[in-house]
């Protein structure tokens, strides 16, 4: 028995109101139907994946499959205007397929879907002819009278579910069931399994849960969730650092001398990889000048034969009210923590799009709302959160990674030095946040803003 996923990317999204499909929309450093499509790719069970798309992108869609190798896109199939036109487009492309094919149908714009996910979904057709993927409603859920505005039917919330894909029929079930409806003058375009439904209602269509994460990229508002969705499941904290994965990796810190800098050195260089710190007080490094920073890695180059990571964590904290502060503290502040990030990337392009290396900047908490007494520091460090997400899709084709880590409070001199003594169950420990890091140089995240949280080591405090 073979299982075909279809993705459904046909689509310009009206309501998201975009120039460009919505499924071309970048997330995490790839667009949301590669991010879709990676989940299929990556689950076992799935043979075979057709992309539906609308013939004006198929040449953006063609360089996306060069581009991410894929394995199991065989086809790319022309779309319609609505979602019935799609499915059927991708049903009589398989029609000298078995009718117990599975058929998988999953949105273009739901990146967050898992492999897990997919996997319960294929064990649930063992027994199904039909399965779909729901959640309970959260919400009390109305029947209105759309010409009148009016409320019809207020049904009771526990038999309410929110339908997701994907969803599985089999290929002869769907087949005969959309021949139904095409020859109903009043069909309804809805998903797979309501087709099925209305069509087919002999046919039990099993109900899986479904995942909170999974959702669909409609309204210009799910870009922003999305993000934040992705930058949750970024990285998993608690996976253990691979040793062979870091051995004999050259990896270059500014910052390197102390604090996360000096932690990211040390588990490193226990890995062994092969590192080298710079920073403004041991080696008087200055990363506002980016002359200083060429020729640095150049030597290190030089004596590496190549650089794969390129990480900094050198920042200035001045805690004043910005009238207090004179034009030198300003400027200081403006140039190492955004200009010096500027500086770094500038510098390390040739050597990491060479080694399809990394490039790991900080950012703070703070970055999210602007903080009395540190204005310039807090912004400054929104401008290094938009920088890291914008050069990641610039240095994508090159084959360069840049993430940013978001830590909490965290026990450093820097903080020691504006905040005095503190209580170290309410601050993170300097060497978790370099693990975390570290684990983010060994992914393959792009464009992520990685949040480190001291709740996530609460067991090992």
């Amino acid at each position: 028995m073979k299982t075909i996923a279809i993705i459904l990317a046909a689509g310009y999204g009206i309501r998201f109101d975009e120039n460009r499909p919505k499924q071309l929309l970048k997330v995490a450093g790839k667009t949301v139907l590669e991010h879709s499509i990676d989940a299929f790719e990556k689950t076992p069970g799935i043979n075979e994946i057709a992309i539906v798309i609308n013939p004006e992108i198929k040449l953006l869609v063609d360089e996306l499959i060069v581009k991410n190798k894929w394995k199991k896109v065989m086809r790319t199939l022309n779309g319609g205007e609505q979602r019935h036109n799609s499915s059927i487009s991708a049903i009589c492309a398989y029609s000298d397929y078995p009718d117990d094919t599975n058929m998988i149908f999953h949105d273009g714009t739901r990146p967050l879907v898992d492999p897990l996910l997919i996997t319960s979904l294929l064990e649930k057709m063992r027994e199904y002819d039909a399965v779909t993927v729901s959640l309970p409603a959260g919400d009390a859920m109305m029947i209105s009278d759309a010409s009148r505005n009016e409320v019809v039917k207020i049904p009771e919330r526990k038999y309410m579910y929110r339908m997701q894909t994907p969803q599985g029929v089999k290929l002869g079930v769907i087949r005969k069931a959309y021949e139904l409806g095409m020859k109903d003058p009043a069909f309804n375009d809805v998903e797979e399994c309501g087709v099925v439904l209305h069509y087919q209602p002999h046919v039990k269509i099993a109900s899986i849960p479904g995942d909170q994460k999974n959702i669909k990229l409609t309204f210009p508002e799910d870009a922003y969730l999305l993000d934040k969705l992705f930058q949750i499941q970024s990285i998993n904290i608690k996976d253990k650092l691979d040793k062979d994965a870091l051995k004999d990796k050259v990896i270059v810190v500014f910052g390197g001398n102390t604090g996360i800098g000096a932690d990211i050195i040390k588990i490193a260089s226990l890995c062994g990889s092969r590192c080298h710190a710079f920073s403004r007080h041991i080696t008087r490094t200055d990363i506002t000048n980016q002359d200083s920073i060429k020729k640095i890695l150049a030597d290190v180059d030089s004596l590496e034969g190549k650089i794969d990571f390129v990480v900094n964590t050198a920042a200035v904290l001045i805690k004043v009210p910005l009238m207090v502060m004179d034009e030198k503290s300003i400027r200081n502040t403006i140039e190492t923590n955004y200009y010096g990030n500027i500086n770094i990337a500038m510098a390390a392009y040739p050597y990491l799009k060479k080694t399809k290396g990394h490039l790991l900047l900080f950012t703070s908490s703070s970055y999210t709302r602007g903080r009395e007494l540190y204005s310039l520091y807090s912004s400054t460090k929104a401008a290094v959160v938009n920088f890291t997400q914008a050069i990641a899709e610039e240095w994508e084709h090159d084959g360069i990674h840049i993430n940013c880590i978001c830590p909490e409070r965290t026990k450093t001199p820097m903080r020691v030095a504006n905040f005095g003594v503190e209580n170290v169950d309410t601050l993170l420990k300097s060497e978790n946040v370099a693990k975390v890091s570290l684990l983010a140089l060994l992914s393959d995240i792009n464009g992520q803003v990685v949040d480190v949280k001291v709740r996530d080591f609460a067991e090992t405090k």
